[in-house]
């Protein structure tokens, strides 16, 4: 599904059935270098079940036209109007890692519009190792370190419930499709990145792995401890990314708190 979002077309998957606004709306927002494409399992699942689904791609990434934008502040004003063109009055906001400070920021911003939020991969704040940022500007470095940092056991070393699929192997090969640019763009978004939680008011699920060194469960607490309403659920021998290598367990969160 395509829509226009201030002049410039922006692409989000339905989770496989028509979109209807006048059903109960949930958004995924993905994370840094990334694209609509890692909410395949939850997106498929909540369309199918009676929700509308819009997984987008942020501009400059997937489908998706325009620059990057700069910042979760711009980012979470994006989702606002992308909110508007699809004619969605209240959502759900799902949000993984530089997603999960978009979701939050949107709630802040715009509290009658977002009235649950699940942020999975989360943190008050979410600096960039120098390291890491140099090789982003400059090189393929940073991808093989995203890949290698963001996993847990499971992604090091097998697991994947789905026979045949290599977790790390397809980290890779979807952060090298991010055009150039896009990956360094993301990453200073969040190392400029602070939450704020007054005036959030909505029930809030933080999800996070065990053994995430990006942002690890001791961020999920101090952001509960600012929160009216929060749940957190930390998944065992999981990395930052929950998505593939806790796949159903995530589901599981998800479809208990949506």
């Amino acid at each position: 599904m395509d829509l226009v979002v201030d002049g410039r077309r922006v692409h989000a998957g339905t989770g496989g059935a028509p979109f209807d606004p006048a059903r109960p709306c949930i958004v995924f927002v993905h994370g840094a270098g990334l694209d609509h494409t890692i909410w395949a399992l939850p997106a498929r699942y909540f369309a199918q079940t009676g929700r509308a689904v819009l997984a987008l791609d942020l501009p400059g990434h997937g489908d998706s036209e325009g620059p990057p934008l700069t910042g979760i502040a711009a980012m979470a004003d994006w989702l606002i109007a992308a909110l508007d063109a699809a004619d969605v009055e209240t959502a759900a906001v799902v949000g993984f890692s530089m997603g999960s400070a978009v979701a939050l920021e949107t709630a802040r911003r715009a509290p009658g519009r977002v009235r649950r939020l699940a942020l999975i991969g989360a943190a008050p704040r979410m600096p960039v190792h120098p390291d890491l940022m140099a090789a982003a500007a400059a090189d393929h470095r940073a991808i093989e370190m995203m890949a290698d940092w963001c996993h847990g056991p499971t992604g090091h070393v097998g697991g994947q419930p789905s026979p045949g699929m290599w977790i790390m192997g397809g980290t890779l090969r979807l952060l090298e499709r991010a055009a150039p640019g896009v990956l360094h763009a993301d990453l200073a978004a969040c190392d400029d990145f602070a939450a704020e939680t007054r005036g959030i008011a909505c029930p809030v699920l933080l999800i996070g792995g065990a053994r995430d060194v990006m942002t690890p469960p001791r961020g999920a607490r101090a952001l509960a401890d600012g929160l009216a309403e929060a749940e957190i659920v930390v998944l065992p021998d999981c990395g930052h990314m929950v998505l593939s290598e806790r796949p159903n367990a995530m589901l599981d969160a998800l479809r208990r708190a949506l």
